[in-house]
């Protein structure tokens, strides 16, 4: 996926009901609070892992600071759900090779018992997000076909 389509949360969902367990997204802007919030979600949402390549600082407006969410929002501790990070990794600024190891098999494992996969969807109730009616204040001129 190509770092356009982060901005729809759509993008990702087909990924993840194509069967995705990793999503690859090669970056080319700042990596910022609100861009890294946005892959977190959309490793949350979907219980897929994902990594980002963005370039060094000092390319174009980049900043660097790749990134891997490994899409696995709770830990088992004690019998109960415990909140935890999903940022396996966030690379420095620099150029460099990073390397984080994301558990498919616990990543399998936690797909098969939380809630925001496939199993618990209801897709005859979102036709409105296949609708093609734009309304303000989203209108622009400037749409792509």
């Amino acid at each position: 996926m190509i770092c356009y389509n982060r901005e729809f949360p759509e993008s990702d969902r087909i990924l993840m009901l194509q069967g995705a367990e990793i999503i690859l997204v090669p970056n080319a802007c700042p990596m910022e609070i609100n861009r890294l919030s946005q892959f977190r979600a959309r490793a949350y949402e979907n219980m897929c892992a994902i990594a980002t390549a963005n370039y060094a600082g000092g390319n174009l407006d980049c900043n660097g600071h790749s990134t891997i969410f490994d899409g696995i929002a709770y830990a088992e501790e004690s019998d109960k759900a415990v909140s935890r990070d999903m940022k396996i990794l966030e690379a420095n600024s620099k150029e460099g090779i990073f390397i984080g190891e994301i558990d498919l098999d616990r990543l399998r494992d936690y797909r098969e018992s939380e809630v925001q996969g496939n199993a618990y969807r209801r897709p005859e109730k979102y036709g409105l997000l296949v609708s093609n009616e734009i309304h303000p204040p989203f209108i622009r001129s400037d749409r792509r076909p």
